[in-house]
């Protein structure tokens, strides 16, 4: 999904959940958008996934696309380690609330 697509998306529809995706030790987060079917669609420049240095710059991003509200979902590897479900995809165990 490309950053008009996302605005118009934003504009049309009001029924979705924006997440901040980061891995644990990477600098960098990657915006995810999932629908209400489900469909889960990543921001993208020129067919690759865009990748932020800091969660300022999304916010920046995500106000410019009409968006004030994402939640922060941080992938950390040692729970697969240990022998634990990875939960990083399950909204409820893992997301942090993010307003701007």
């Amino acid at each position: 999904m490309q950053f008009h697509d996302l605005k118009a998306f934003a504009a049309a529809h009001d029924n979705f959940e924006i997440r901040v995706i980061t891995h644990a030790g990477s600098h960098c987060f990657q915006v995810e958008l999932e629908d209400v079917e489900g469909g889960r669609y990543s921001l993208e420049n020129r067919g690759k996934p865009m990748l932020f240095r800091s969660l300022d710059d999304v916010y920046l991003e995500l106000k410019r696309a009409g968006i004030h509200r994402a939640y922060l979902v941080q992938y950390v590897p040692q729970d697969e380690v240990v022998g634990r479900e990875a939960h990083y995809r399950d909204p409820l165990a893992s997301r942090v609330p993010l307003v701007f």
